[in-house]
């Protein structure tokens, strides 16, 4: 699989990596077993990208992938995890000494002595612009708790306080054909700064696969029956902030647009992989069969013009006036 360099890590990743928020929780039921299998088609399809956090199943995502790794101890594999959403979205929280916990907790799960990549989870606004947070997460290198830091964020405007940071790694943000306004600014600003992106929620939640419909139904714990509406965190984590009867059309129309031999799911893929400015897209993943499929995203040929056009199109049509102005 093609690699690229993510940002000031200086690492070499796979453009497809795996999000594994599904193998934590909030997705429905995923068992031990499945979550291993995910993990081990991921690893034999030559994705070297796991991204998780503390707050996934409170932990159960990060010792998943810790058993994984000492399972495998010659497999080159960046972990990189996140952290503040364990807690109250309190600015004044993140402190150093929060931080120190929060790392040394996330080592512990993960088995690890240093961790290779430690985001901040989509932290409130103001922590953005805080010279302490940094400051403080410059001392977590230095300590050698940390190798690398980057942040995620919910807001373009978020990302571009970030990026203007020199210690800032990385920025995650949710990047896919029905939330395309990273494309203005928040790409171009960080490949001239030399900062990796990581595009998250690169299905809209799984609308892009084209697979729901209006009768779909989705567990009781799955955030896209409890969070619909943003009920528990922010709105635009789920669907992508669609609505989701306006999505599953849209979706229907975008699955049209697939290449033949590529799936909607693969195409979705295929058209963030190839935006000037993104390291790696991180998908998840239930079941193997689904992770082996993200990943054979990376070997599609680049969409043609015709297509790009007709995707933003359909975007412009659609979506924009739904979500562009309002992250």
């Amino acid at each position: 699989m093609e690699s690229r360099i993510l940002g000031r890590t200086g690492r070499e990743v796979s453009v497809v990596g795996l999000g594994t928020w599904q193998l934590g929780a909030d997705w429905g039921e995923v068992s031990e077993h499945d979550a291993r299998a995910v993990l081990d088609a991921s690893a034999e399809s030559g994705v070297t990208l796991l991204d998780t956090a503390d707050v996934y199943g409170d932990g159960r995502s990060e010792q998943f992938i810790g058993q994984f790794l000492r399972a495998n101890p010659g497999l080159d594999m960046l972990v990189a995890t996140k952290m503040g959403r364990r807690v109250a979205l309190d600015p004044e929280l993140y402190t150093l000494g929060n931080f120190r916990a929060w790392t040394d907790r996330s080592r512990a799960n993960l088995g690890a002595d240093r961790l290779d990549l430690v985001q901040l989870h989509c932290p409130p606004t103001p922590v953005y612009d805080r010279d302490e947070v940094y400051d403080a997460l410059d001392t977590l290198v230095s300590e050698q708790r940390i190798a690398a830091y980057g942040v995620s964020v919910e807001t373009c405007a978020e990302a571009l306080t970030a990026i203007s940071r020199p210690g800032v790694a990385s920025v995650q943000i949710i990047l896919n054909a029905f939330r395309r306004k990273p494309l203005e600014q928040v790409l171009p600003a960080a490949a001239a700064a030399g900062v990796g992106i990581l595009a998250r929620v690169p299905l809209a939640s799984g609308l892009l696969s084209g697979r729901y419909g209006l009768d779909t139904t989705f567990p009781a714990d799955d955030h896209r029956t409890y969070n619909r509406n943003g009920e528990s965190f922010d709105a635009g984590e789920t669907f992508s902030g669609v609505d989701y009867a306006t999505g599953v059309a849209a979706a229907r129309e975008f699955a049209a647009l697939a290449p033949a031999g590529a799936t909607a799911a693969q195409t979705a893929l295929r058209w963030i992989i190839q935006q000037p400015g993104v390291t790696a897209v991180i998908p998840g993943a239930r079941n193997p069969d689904q992770a082996r499929q993200n990943a054979a995203a990376a070997a599609l040929p680049p969409l043609p013009d015709a297509t790009l056009t007709a995707i933003e199109d359909l975007y412009d049509s659609r979506i924009r006036p739904l979500v562009h102005d309002r992250w």
